[in-house]
């Protein structure tokens, strides 16, 4: 793996000036380096594309993922490419297969790319340029909203899920090569606290107090007084659950619907719902 990865950074960094320069590019400064057909299947496949999918590629080349969304999926997305040479290309594919109507190339940097309309976002980024995107998808990306890597990670910011794909060629070399392919689903922001009511039990004063790290988080949940750890805290998109000590030694599991600034959900006993609630962000 260790070879993989090196091989990996040494090819992409040849392709690293005309992936991300927002300089007239010189494609004779390194090679374009393409996602193999294989692990281009994977990535759509596990990102869960479908119809009603719009889909931004980073780095897109030759335009190969949005056109593949398009034309396997039915999806519609854009590809943000710093060379005009590729991005021509991809735009004449498009047509040629009768898809320019659902899939379109530019030339930008990818750090100024829009992102407000993505459902799925695709890269072949190097681990520099993942960790400088980092900040920008959590913020401009909307909970829910898949993101899919092929090989590199975001460093602290770990995947949901991560899948091995073979492959018959990478990097233009053909052989047998093995493909990370890497998911996550943009978190809702819960950070901070928030007042707590459950309709049943109105007069109850209740604080929850989160800190967030991704798609984890931890805090305490107080209920007239009485503090209690919140344990295996988690979010799904804008899906969050927890679970925190109950009465007579049992484990309450909350969950909720988290839309902004509101939560709705239940509390249960096992497969039992106890308690319905809500909350609020506090002041």
């Amino acid at each position: 793996m260790i070879l993989l990865q090196r091989l990996a950074c040494a090819a992409l960094t040849l392709w690293a000036p005309f992936a991300f320069s927002a300089e007239t590019v010189d494609r004779s400064g390194g090679p374009f380096v393409p996602t193999p057909p294989a692990v281009v299947e994977a990535m759509l496949k596990l990102a869960g594309v479908g119809p009603k999918d719009f889909v931004v590629d980073l780095g897109s080349g030759d335009g190969r993922i949005v056109l593949a969304a398009a034309r396997l999926h039915k999806a519609s997305g854009v590809g943000v490419e710093i060379d005009q040479e590729l991005v021509d290309q991809a735009n004449g594919a498009a047509r040629k297969q009768g898809l320019a109507e659902r899939a379109r190339f530019v030339r930008q940097d990818v750090r100024e790319a829009d992102l407000s309309r993505a459902t799925v976002l695709t890269l072949y980024l190097l681990p520099g340029m993942m960790h400088n995107l980092r900040t920008k998808l959590l913020s401009e990306l909307r909970p829910g909203a898949r993101v899919v890597s092929h090989d590199f990670t975001f460093d602290q910011w770990k995947p949901d899920r991560s899948i091995k794909v073979e492959t018959q060629e990478k990097y233009e070399i053909t052989g047998l090569w093995v493909s990370d392919v890497h998911l996550w689903i943009v978190p809702a922001s819960v950070q901070g606290a928030w007042r707590v009511r459950f309709p049943d039990a109105p007069a109850d004063e209740v604080r929850l107090d989160l800190k967030q790290s991704f798609q984890h988080f931890s805090g305490s949940f107080v209920r007239n007084g009485r503090m209690l750890r919140v344990r295996d805290g988690r979010i799904t998109g804008g899906r969050l659950v927890f679970s925190v000590p109950g009465e007579t030694g049992r484990t309450d599991r909350y969950s909720a619907s988290v839309s902004g600034e509101r939560m709705t959900g239940e509390v249960r006993d096992g497969e039992t719902v106890i308690a319905r609630w809500n909350a609020t962000r506090a002041p």
